[in-house]
């Protein structure tokens, strides 16, 4: 921003008073404070041209994906824009009486949020939490015009993996790419409430963003059209719902969480709707289902009903009519609301690339080092998708903070897994604990324990006096050991623990199965068949990652000794549920790829996979981290005669992180994959690899173009190159490939015997060009189709002369629904009569062939049959 600000100054839009304004603003309330100063500034149309041209200037010296969104706003909507800014923070007016209750009630909220920029990260007490400016999530918000609500429940909520194409830029007419600040931008269906759902994955940063959204809003830089903001998480509603009270109204609620609100002016404050918002974060850890049954609603803020209910309520708007609500959760969770309710939906995605490494470097302290740690993830293929994940880049950084910090004979394995991750951060927890518990394998069962029951009945928070009491742990709440995993809430009612994620809980939850004897796996293994809702998903991966014997001796030496009838059960259950699902739905098999992928077992692959050396994946939508799993997969397997992804959705980093396991596959089919010239050059990669198999590559109907198949060429120009059979039907390609694909063809070790060039517009040049590889010694080529590429008799001089060269191994050439009419066909014939000729089949129909040159090919037909020598011509 300080280039920005000298710019305008040398351009005198800034005087000096404005300058020291600016820098006031951006040292004391950051990014926020200049957005508001510049919505200042930009009262008329020259401030408007000379920000613009400073925003320029400041882009040429400093390459930001911010600094162009900013500009691409401003470009957009000019004006209208910086309104909407101003009125954002513009303060809310108030009744004079009600003043020191919102002076009071901002005080309050802007400590609670500010604490955690000076809150430790957990298991470490050496290493700072990252701000929020560092931690902060790019969104993606779903049109309601656009999009209908089945529409949303299928690509979000039941397969969630659509954030893989936005992440790289592919916004559909379908999603809008927005600032957190304009998640309330106002609704046109709703001129003052609005209903926000923010769906994201776990870790992905729905609960810092509410943080976010209470801090801003309490500094005053943000949503001041509301004049009160009220958080609730649910995890701490399920607390409150194990007390004695069952109902409770809503003034009651807003009181417990909020004392000092206990005032009369509250209801003269809830009067007011359109200036308040309630904020519901976690629904996917509430343990009730909203209830929207009409008759169960409730319309008075200060009559008693359950906490289910009044939620339903607010956002039914049967209560205070005319808020806001925003609710995040899980995409597992989001079939409980009535999504007709909901104004906006909003898919949060984590980090996008450009992101990652300046997470990597602020984490880290060191540029060297952050450049270093985030090369090794970048190589590698499952971890580096995760790194859209805020959760797993802040473990994947602790984790190799302490791996680069060591000698590198010291350093451990390489990591691999998800579980290879969580494993690594565990141990680096319990060795800075080591010598604070001497019953530490005890406590960590215990923990353990708690954890899987947590789980099992979706409960994240444990109160003192019931679960933490019911599994032996209130003796231990005072070690510091403990503190490695578990974080203190303390209210007036009562004190309570929480894991730090929910995702440390699932992971101790499955540890727990291989420490405990007497855990009964058996019993989980009927529930994992048996429960649907998604909330063991993790928890499988992590007993699956478990049951290998790298992992028992990082973990063993640390937490006690792994029990191996656990790993023999949970190896017996994937194999047979692989079994299973390989046969079966391609959603199941993609989840049993991902759990075979986490064992990195191949013989139990090999096991799993058996016989059936198939895999179709074909019309589904895979996200980079699938495409990791399945590649890492197939080349444990070690070999796979097809695997279909045909009418997938693929991008160039699904088709980079697939590379590695198409070297082991014969044939591969992508057609209608949406592929670009860019996966094309990756696709080279596989064809030149020294291990390549694929000898079969369908890649139709899509439109990479000449540039795609230039580079597809460089691959198969190559002497390691074993392809025969290539497929580039209806893939926008003109003369321009034909001259890379004639080298291929002419090249001495170029097995390529089948080419499908149907639907392009070759035209008679780009066939011409073809013709002097099929003219050359080294030529292999047996079957070329032409089908419907723009043809005229210009070009069939040449293919006569290749189909009649000494050399030649055509057999079957395919050039109907082209213009040859009678000229070009007589020219080709000439060819067919050629002893040399090898034709056996030769399309010509839908050529505007005369009826007399019809009876002329037929009679040619005939005469070639009685002569030995077998030639169908289709006409």
């Amino acid at each position: 921003m300080t280039s920005i600000l000298q710019s305008l100054e040398a351009k005198h839009i800034l005087t000096t008073d404005d300058a020291q304004i600016f820098k006031s603003k951006e040292e004391s309330n950051g990014t926020e404070g200049v957005k508001s100063f510049i919505s200042d500034m930009m009262k008329d149309n020259m401030a408007l041209t000379g920000l613009w041209e400073a925003l320029t200037d400041e882009l040429v010296r400093f390459p930001s994906p911010n600094m162009i969104r900013i500009m691409e706003e401003v470009a957009d909507s000019g004006k209208k824009l910086l309104e909407e800014i101003e009125a954002s923070v513009k303060s809310p007016v108030l009744d004079l009486h009600l003043n020191d209750l919102y002076e009071k009630h901002k005080i309050a909220v802007s400590e609670a949020m500010k604490s955690l920029y000076d809150h430790p990260s957990f298991g470490d007490s050496h290493i700072r939490a990252v701000n929020f400016e560092t931690q902060y999530t790019e969104l993606m918000v779903f049109k309601q015009d656009t999009v209908t609500h089945n529409e949303i429940e299928h690509e979000l909520l039941k397969t969630g993996r659509s954030r893989a194409e936005l992440e790289e830029g592919q916004v559909t007419e379908k999603c809008e790419r927005i600032w957190t600040e304009q998640i309330f931008k106002r609704c046109p269906e709703s001129i003052h409430s609005a209903n926000i759902v923010a769906s994201g994955t776990a870790g992905i940063g729905k609960t810092t963003m509410v943080q976010k959204i209470m801090f801003d809003w309490a500094r005053g830089t943000q949503y001041q059209r509301f004049a009160f903001v009220f958080l609730f998480k649910f995890r701490e509603l399920n607390l409150l719902e194990n007390e004695k009270e069952s109902k409770i109204s809503l003034t009651k609620l807003i009181v417990r969480y909020y004392n000092y609100l206990n005032d009369q002016k509250l209801r003269e404050i809830l009067q007011n709707p359109k200036s308040l918002l309630f904020i519901f974060d976690g629904l996917d850890e509430y343990k009730h289902k909203l209830d929207f049954t009409e008759s169960q609603l409730c319309s008075n803020p200060d009559d008693d009903s359950p906490l289910y209910v009044l939620v339903a309520s607010l956002v039914y708007r049967t209560l205070l009519k005319g808020c806001s609500v925003l609710i995040t959760s899980r995409p597992t969770s989001l079939e409980s609301l009535n999504m007709d309710k909901v104004d906006r939906f909003v898919q949060i995605l984590g980090f996008f690339p450009e992101q990652r490494l300046m997470y990597f470097n602020k984490f880290l302290h060191d540029v060297n080092m952050g450049t270093t740690a985030f090369q090794y993830v970048e190589e590698n293929p499952i971890l580096y998708p995760l790194c859209f994940n805020p959760l797993y880049c802040w473990i994947i950084c602790s984790v190799l903070k302490s791996h680069f910090m060591i000698p590198e004979e010291e350093q451990q394995a390489t990591l691999g897994t998800v579980t290879d991750v969580f494993a690594m951060f565990i141990h680096n927890i319990l060795t800075s604990h080591r010598r604070e518990a001497d019953n530490q394998q005890a406590i960590l069962v215990k923990l353990g324990k708690l954890a899987y029951y947590g789980v099992d009945n979706q409960i994240f928070v444990f109160s003192e006096k019931q679960e933490m009491s019911t599994f032996g742990l209130q003796p231990f709440l005072s070690s510091p050991f403990l503190s490695g995993f578990l974080k203190k809430q303390t209210t007036p009612e009562h004190t309570a623990y929480t894991f730090y994620h929910s995702t440390l809980q699932e992971f101790m939850a499955a540890c727990s199965f291989y420490l405990n004897p007497s855990g009964c796996v058996e019993e989980l293994l009927l529930k994992l068949d048996s429960c649907k809702d998604g909330r063991f998903e993790i928890l499988i991966q992590f007993m699956v990652g478990l049951a290998r014997p790298s992992i028992f001796k990082t973990l063993g030496e640390i937490m006690g000794e792994f029990e191996k009838n656990t790993m023999e059960h949970i190896l017996k259950w994937v194999k047979e549920k692989a079994e299973q699902a390989l046969q079966g739905g391609k959603s199941e098999a993609l989840q049993v790829c991902q759990w075979l992928s986490e064992t990195q077992n191949k013989q139990l692959i090999r096991d799993a996979i058996g016989e059936n050396l198939k895999m179709d994946f074909s019309k589904m939508t895979l996200s980079p981290l699938d495409c990791a799993v399945l590649a890492s997969v197939i080349r444990c397997f070690g070999e796979l005669e097809v695997l279909n992804l045909s009418e997938s959705n693929l991008t160039i980093n699904c088709i980079r992180r697939l590379v590695p396991g198409f070297i082991y596959c014969k044939q591969v089919k992508l057609n209608s994959c949406g592929l670009t010239s860019e996966c094309c050059s990756a696709l080279s990669l596989a064809l030149s690899s020294p291990h390549t198999r694929l000898v079969e590559l369908e890649m139709n109907k899509n439109n990479f173009e000449d540039s795609g198949v230039n580079l597809l060429c460089e691959g198969l120009m190559s002497p390691n190159c074993k392809l025969e059979i290539l497929w580039l039907v209806s893939c926008g390609l003109t003369s321009g490939c034909c001259s890379a694909l004639s080298s291929v063809l002419s090249t001495p070790h170029s097995p390529l015997i089948d080419l499908w060039l149907n639907y392009n517009n070759l035209q008679d040049s780009g066939v011409d060009l073809l013709c002097e590889g099929l003219n050359s010694t080294n030529c292999k080529l047996k079957r070329l189709r032409l089908w419907a590429c723009a043809l005229t008799a210009g070009c069939c001089a040449a293919l006569s002369s290749a189909i009649s060269s000494e050399h030649t191994h055509l057999i079957n050439l395919s050039i109907g629904a082209n213009n040859l009419e009678d000229t070009g066909v007589c020219i080709l014939c000439e060819g067919l009569k050629n002893k040399n000729c090898k034709l056996g089949i030769l399309w010509v129909s839908a050529n505007g062939i005369s009826e007399c040159e019809r009876k002329n090919l037929e009679s040619l037909q005939d005469e070639l049959n009685k002569s030995g020598r077998r030639v169908d011509i289709n006409i």
